[in-house]
């Protein structure tokens, strides 16, 4: 079975086949969430949501206003690896799988402060 994993360094978590990834805008202060699924053996991105609007965060025309948030669906091709970064600051993001939703320093413990983090399918991590 395949997952796809959170990764920093030598740092690994294992996390299920669907991840959800939710940050705070650095700039606006608006929550932004992102739904990946593996699909052979690559990321994909399902689906999207954003509180508010401004600092390159404009949701796409077809994008729905629900329960406070921008709704939408990205046509975007399937991404091998997905990069993040994790910064003393702003606060971490989360990610939530399985019902289960934690801040990266909870999925990694002793992450430093300041790294590069990588979600990809477990057997694509370096």
């Amino acid at each position: 079975m395949s997952v796809i994993c959170l990764a920093a360094g030598l740092l690994l978590a294992p996390l299920g086949d669907a991840v959800t990834v939710r940050w705070t805008h650095s700039v606006q202060r608006t929550v932004w969430e992102e739904d990946y699924r593996l699909h052979d053996g690559a990321l994909q991105l399902v689906s999207a949501r954003v509180q508010g609007t401004g600092a390159g965060m404009e949701p796409p025309p077809e994008a729905v206003l629900r329960d406070g948030a921008w709704h939408y669906t990205p046509d975007l091709p399937a991404l091998p690896v997905l990069h993040l970064r994790h910064s003393p600051y702003v606060p971490p993001y989360t990610l939530c799988t399985g019902g289960t939703c934690r801040t990266v320093p909870d999925w990694l413990p002793g992450l430093p402060g300041d790294a590069v983090l990588e979600l990809r399918p477990c057997g694509a991590v370096r």
